[in-house]
């Protein structure tokens, strides 16, 4: 992905992935979250591989990366064609394991 690529992906999502800041720790911020997910749906890492990327824990990274891929959805959903039916997911597979 391209820098402005994600810079625009990264302005859709901040809303939804910016979180407060505590008495106790500084909040990951949006881009490295961004970042974490994209680095786990591009090379499929594990999450304790990531940690060391990143040093964020494992745990962590499974939350952030549940949270950035829901919100991923929301903003692209109109762009994002899911298959309705169980024929068009069977589809899907097929095509999948082709390549």
């Amino acid at each position: 992905m391209d820098g402005e690529s994600f810079d625009k992906l990264l302005d859709l999502v901040r809303p939804y992935i910016t979180k407060e800041n505590t008495v106790m720790r500084s909040a990951i911020s949006p881009f490295e979250r961004l970042s974490i997910t994209l680095r786990f749906l591009a090379t499929g890492n594990t999450f304790e591989d990531l940690k060391f990327l990143s040093a964020i824990s494992p745990q962590a990274i499974g939350g952030i990366v549940i949270d950035t891929c829901n919100a991923i959805n929301t903003c692209l959903q109109s762009y994002i064609k899911m298959p309705q039916t169980a024929e068009e997911w069977k589809e899907l597979s097929n095509d999948f394991n082709k390549h």
